[in-house]
Order: C-alpha cells, then sequence, then structure tokens
C-alpha cells in the first residue's frame, strides 16, 4: 500500500513509522524542509533508540527508513492509496489542503484526516467524492499508542469505513470506530480531566505538582493532567479545548481556561519549548 501524509510534525512523523513499519510504502510531505530535515534525523534516533533496547536490529531500522521518502511537492501523492492529513486544527486550512490534493490523487484514494476534534463531514464537503473522506485519529507518540479513532462522516461510504478499519489493524492498531461529534470519544472525555485540574490550580486549592501527584498516586492515572498537557503541548491542547467548547455550543463543561491560554500565548508550551507547566 501507497500511503501520503501531509505534515512531518510529531503526528505526521510517527504515523509514517507506524505505516513504514508495517510495510508500507510512505511519502512524507510538507512544505517545510526544515520541518522533513528534522522529521528525518528525529526517526533516526528513535530507531537507533529502539536498537539499543533490542526491539530491532539494524537491517530493520534500514528497511524502516527505506520506505519513507520525505517529499516537499503534494503532486508527490499522487499514487497514494490512502492518505492522512496530520497539520494544524485550522478548518480552513485543512480544506483548502484537501481540495487541492484531490486533484492529484485517484478516484479510488482515501483521503483522511487526523484531526482530533473538527467535523470530518465539514471536511468532507470540501471534496467532489466526500465519500471517501474519513477520520483516522492517532494518539501520540503514534508508534506507541495503540489506540486508534476512525470517524466515518455522514458522507462516507461503508467501503471506505471497512478499508479504513482493515488497514488500520493491519498496522496492529486497536481501533475504535466513533461518531462525527466534536471531540469524538478521548477527547470529549479528556476535556473534564484537564478542565477540572486546570480550575482547582485556579482556585488555589493546589499547585500543579501536587494536582498530578493526586490523580497518579491516588488515581492510578500514569501522568497527571499537566504533565500531560505538557507533553501534547499548551498550544495544541488549548485549540482543542476551544474548539470542543465552541462545538458544543459553549457549554460549560468544556469552557477553556485563563492559565492555560496564557501559557500558550507566552509559548509555554511543555516538552517541546522546555518550558510549561514544568521545566524541561
Amino acid at each position: 500500500m501507497n500511503v501520503g501524509i501531509i505534515g512531518s510534525g510529531t503526528m505526521g512523523s510517527g504515523i509514517a513509522q507506524v505505516a513504514a513499519t508495517a510495510g508500507c510504502k510512505v511519502n512524507l510531505y510538507d512544505t517545510n524542509q526544515a520541518a522533513l530535515d528534522k522529521a528525518k534525523s528525529s526517526l533516526n534516533k528513535i530507531l537507533l533508540r529502539l536498537i539499543e533496547k533490542g526491539r530491532i536490529d539494524e537491517s530493520e531500522k534500514s528497511r524502516i527508513q527505506g520506505k519513507i521518502s520525505y517529499v516537499n511537492n503534494l503532486k508527490e501523492l499522487s499514487d497514494s492509496d490512502l492518505t492522512i492529513e496530520a497539520i494544524v486544527e485550522e478548518l480552513d486550512i485543512k480544506k483548502k489542503v484537501f481540495s487541492e490534493l484531490e486533484t492529484y490523487v485517484s478516484n479510488e484514494c482515501i483521503i483522511a484526516s487526523n484531526t482530533s476534534s473538527l467535523s470530518i463531514a465539514s471536511i468532507a464537503s470540501s471534496l467532489q467524492k466526500p465519500e471517501r473522506c474519513i477520520g483516522i485519529h492517532f494518539f501520540n507518540p503514534a508508534p506507541l499508542m495503540k489506540l486508534v479513532e476512525v470517524i466515518p462522516a455522514i458522507q462516507t461510504s461503508q467501503e471506505i469505513l471497512h478499508k479504513s478499519i482493515d488497514t488500520i489493524s493491519d498496522w496492529k492498531k486497536v481501533v475504535a470506530v466513533a461518531k462525527d461529534t466534536p471531540g469524538f470519544i478521548v477527547n470529549r472525555v479528556a476535556r473534564p480531566f484537564y478542565g477540572e485540574a486546570l480550575r482547582i490550580y485556579e482556585e488555589g486549592l493546589a499547585d500543579f505538582a501536587t494536582i498530578d501527584w493526586s490523580m497518579k498516586t491516588l488515581g492510578g492515572f500514569k501522568m497527571g493532567p499537566f504533565e500531560l498537557m505538557d507533553f501534547i503541548g499548551n498550544d495544541v491542547n488549548y485549540t482543542v479545548t476551544e474548539s470542543v467548547f465552541k462545538a458544543f455550543y459553549y457549554d460549560p463543561r468544556y469552557k477553556p481556561a485563563f492559565t492555560q491560554m496564557r501559557f500558550a500565548e507566552a509559548g509555554y508550551l511543555g516538552r517541546k519549548s522546555g518550558k510549561g507547566y514544568y521545566d524541561y
């Protein structure tokens, strides 16, 4: 299978690794050559760590790397059987990319989005053949997280849904089919997890470390909410919360927090910037 990935950031490069590991030929596309170079370098480091841990050998590393091409022209995805978009969470930008992409790929190509909260139906409306559009939502880090949400829009054909489920299952992932509602399953459940933690902090009841300690030690979570927001990125996490809040007609259960907005505005994004709720 030929797979095209749009966006070479953390999610896009992670999905490319998953597809290549499963034996697919992958074209990883980005308009930013520096981002492509970074993705290539990051993959090399990840695979070297896997060798150190004894999970793969040198030949497997070479095989995976040989399956991925790094391209900066969208036309390079023309031979794709499946494309997965993993770019900024802005609907208009996604629709523009999908509309252009459709002019290059075959009529049989599945055009998917890795969006974590936006309407798949709305994204599909940008296509001449909206029935081939579907949501395929991986979680970060994509190579490690087993769960993948598959989200059919109201326009999505049953054939595309079943092909998508089969493909992601072949990639050794666990598929959860979700309805096309804001946040789908996981991000809808997660909003109160983050939101209540932020409100507890804003009300002065506890600091970041205490809240995280409580959730891990008493609640059994592997990561506390502030650790997790720093891992995801406060810019990404805040944008998703804002989008779910608006999509649910400003239901207060999903209300964003000023604290996270200010951290995002300040560039305190978490691990990727070296500073968030904690210093890295």
